[in-house]
């Protein structure tokens, strides 16, 4: 068969075809594996993610191809927005490589509650240890009159009086109601008589 019978024959025409399609994938395969290749290395930037809602945070790490596991906080931090980001790892600044998993830590919506105890009758030094103690806060102290000195009746938050048993957010600012001891009625009862004595005289 002649060289110019051949280029006209079928099977120069398979041949043809299986030759373009072999190269097709070898260069198919070959833009892949240099695509891989320049990418094995490459890092990307953690970005900072603090004081951001967990939908912004999600939003951008999926913009640099980061994944993120959300780990809740039972402790509120104040200098934080509820449900925001207050701690991340690895840390903002860090380079990872792609598809890694950013642990969040979310911020709780607020302090969680606190039963308040019966501190009733007991003194201001053992009232005041007691409720720093499960995380409340000492406010103002409001004297009445009463036989025991500096021994709490009363505690109100906001000018409103609470009860034991009651259940209150940590952190809340609690203000006592303390005996007075009767300190202003013996002065009362002492400048009264000073006065009878004198106007006998």
């Amino acid at each position: 068969m002649g060289f110019f019978q051949y280029i006209k024959s079928k099977e120069f025409l398979r041949t043809l075809i299986s030759i373009i399609v072999i190269v097709v994938i070898m260069i198919f395969g070959l833009m892949k594996w240099l695509n891989y290749y320049t990418k094995h290395d490459e890092k990307i930037k953690v970005p900072n993610l603090e004081k951001l809602s967990l939908s912004e945070s999600s939003a951008a790490l999926k913009n640099v191809h980061l994944n993120f596991v959300v780990i809740d906080s039972a402790i509120f931090n104040p200098k934080f927005p509820p449900k925001s980001i207050i701690e991340q790892n690895p840390l903002a600044g860090d380079f990872v490589k792609e598809n890694r998993k950013i642990y969040l830590t979310l911020n709780p919506s607020g302090y969680r509650k606190v039963t308040v105890p019966n501190v009733l009758d007991q003194t201001k030094r053992q009232v005041v240890i007691q409720l720093k103690s499960i995380g409340f806060r000492i406010g103002k102290e409001r004297y009445i009159p009463d036989l025991g000195k500096d021994v709490v009746r009363a505690l109100e938050v906001n000018k409103s009086e609470i009860k034991p048993g009651e259940k209150l957010a940590k952190n809340t600012l609690i203000d006592l109601v303390l005996g007075d001891g009767f300190e202003n009625r013996d002065s009362i009862k002492a400048s009264e008589s000073f006065e009878k004595k004198d106007s006998i005289q």
